[in-house]
């Protein structure tokens, strides 16, 4: 089976961020760039599905050089191909502008298995993976905690309120991970020497037949207008007295201050 498996390169959910000063994104000069934490789930996955199977995993993503990080990681953790999607058309998209490049990249790498992690964070827009399946015309089925295949046959299983959806699809498909799916690997030493050896293929809008115009800042149908950071939180109220007047006081409070009641 042939896996591909789509990543992407983002800062450490602990690194503290900034707003700039134009309200127009993060400054994230100081961020510490790591592999999407939902993409780890589908990068072990796709690991565990090749050495069931046999098979090849390939990993891609859209961004700069520094991406490569990422890619290096998964390469490390048993990944046998990367391709970066690295051109200055892509800059500044939306989900579907990226959708669009990683769509393009999958035409032209084999696979029966599109993974993914659930959402980037960072955006959170939770788009992307369902964006690739309806370009490529293939199903979809997102927030994935179980999956068994049998020959092109899939069996998904996704956690909804109050229980468990389990769902059937054939392969070629497009399939989103979340927690609990499985536990990721961690790189072993052999992995890291031997993903600084492997070949990292670069491609641009036009090895990928894109129009410059359809893609990146040009292309998006999304644009950011303003960001700021919430308020901060007023301080606490302690309530004194015996319990009885703590309550009365409470009830007060929430009906003339926070307008709760």
């Amino acid at each position: 089976m042939n896996l591909l498996v789509l990543v992407k390169h983002v800062p450490d959910t602990e690194t503290r961020v900034k707003v700039k000063p134009d309200g127009l994104g993060l400054d994230l000069a100081d961020a510490n760039w790591v592999m999407n934490p939902y993409d780890e789930f589908a990068v072990e996955e796709a690991l565990q599905l090749k050495e069931k199977l046999g098979g090849e995993v390939t990993v891609v993503t859209v961004g700069g050089k520094e991406s490569e990080k990422t890619l290096r990681t998964a390469l490390a953790m048993g990944a046998d191909k990367a391709v970066l999607c690295d051109d200055p058309a892509f800059e500044g998209g939306d989900a579907m502008t990226t959708a669009r490049v990683l769509a393009a990249a999958a035409r032209k790498v084999p696979f029966d298995l599109i993974l993914a992690g659930k959402h980037g964070v960072g955006d959170d827009n939770q788009q992307v993976g369902s964006l690739v399946a309806e370009l490529l015309g293939i199903p979809a089925v997102t927030v994935v905690t179980g999956l068994e295949v049998n020959g092109s046959d899939l069996t998904l299983k996704r956690e909804i309120e109050g229980g468990t959806e389990v769902v059937a699809v054939k392969t070629p498909a497009v399939v989103t991970c979340q927690k609990g799916l499985n536990e990721p690997r961690y790189p072993s030493l052999k992995g890291i020497m031997a993903a600084k050896k492997k070949e990292v293929a670069t491609w641009k809008a036009a090895d990928l037949g894109l129009d410059p115009a359809s893609v990146g800042a040009a292309g998006a149908a999304f644009e950011l207008r303003k960001m700021e950071l919430p308020p901060p939180r007023p301080a606490g109220k302690i309530l004194a007295g015996e319990l009885p007047d703590q309550v009365k006081e409470l009830v007060k409070l929430l009906r003339e201050e926070a307008k709760a009641i």
